[in-house]
């Protein structure tokens, strides 16, 4: 498989398990703020690197099912960056499965253009820094809530959005082929 059909497996996997909590569910993350959108990754990103310094774990869900989750939060912080309501009205699944697909289709020209630019080098990258890399886009986004969402020559909120859910999937690709533990 190349990239883009690795791409597209990766986040079909997300996406089904999205889809399914939306049906369980709702749409309860829509109460989530920033910052709760953050934290929730932060929760995930922080284990995935404490499982790797301690190489091991004792709760089920492994180093690939915390990358899914973050790729799915990084989606809820992009939907929730455009719906800028405080409303939490419940989404029809189907109005879900357009914005997130919507939301994937940006990320996608995103990765496409960077690997352009890069060759592909997050083939070449760790684990580890995968979830180096998540952290701290995550205290990059809480410096920017606490500059009340401006920055001054950097990217907003919803670029570092889109990198984590790339790194996710780079991840999740690379668990795949096996060139990362799970």
């Amino acid at each position: 498989m190349n990239t883009n059909e690795q791409y597209d497996a990766a986040i079909k996997t997300c996406e089904d398990i999205f889809l399914k909590k939306t049906k369980d569910y709702g749409t309860s993350w829509r109460v989530y703020r920033t910052i709760s959108v953050v934290d929730q990754i932060y929760i995930k990103a922080k284990r995935i690197r404490t499982i790797q310094e301690k190489g091991e774990q004792k709760i089920g869900d492994d180093i690939l099912s915390e990358f899914k989750g973050i790729l799915n939060y990084a989606i809820i912080g992009l939907i929730q960056l455009d719906k800028q309501s405080d409303e939490t009205e419940d989404m029809p699944v189907e109005e879900v499965t357009v914005l997130y697909d919507q939301k994937v289709a940006l990320a996608k020209k995103l990765m496409l253009d960077k690997n352009h630019d890069y060759g592909e080098a997050w083939r070449e990258m760790s684990q580890e820094s995968f979830a180096d890399l998540i952290l701290a886009k995550l205290l990059r986004i809480k410096q920017i809530l606490i500059n009340k969402g401006e920055t001054i020559i950097s990217e907003g909120i919803d670029a570092n959005y889109f990198d984590m859910l790339n790194y996710a999937v780079f991840a999740l690709i690379l668990i795949t082929e096996g060139k990362h533990s799970t």
